[in-house]
């Protein structure tokens, strides 16, 4: 079997709301969590345990998440400043001089 590849190039990543699409993501996990915890002894009888402990998981791997997008946003926005910060430097160009 011949190994693909492509013939075009990738698109751009989407860039979108990122830290709120992953806090709401979070807060739907706990909340799924929080519905089952009343619920356990029926999901403990009928050995599906794991549906309660995934959503607690899915909260925490939530929050590591939430650490991570923020970071990147605080960086992407930081160096986007660095770039007009350079684009206005090289834009002004040298101090005319009076003479």
């Amino acid at each position: 079997m011949a190994k693909w590849t492509a013939t075009h190039e990738a698109p751009e990543p989407l860039e979108g709301p990122i830290v709120g699409t992953v806090t709401g993501g979070t807060i739907i996990w706990f909340a799924l969590f929080l519905f089952q915890l009343p619920f356990y002894g029926w999901f403990a009888d009928r050995g599906m345990l794991w549906w309660v402990w995934t959503c607690a998981v899915g909260g925490v791997l939530g929050l590591i998440g939430l650490w991570y997008v923020r970071g990147r946003d605080a960086a992407l926005k930081r160096h986007a400043l660095e770039l007009a910060a350079r684009n206005e430097d090289t834009q002004a160009g040298p101090a005319p001089q009076a003479g």
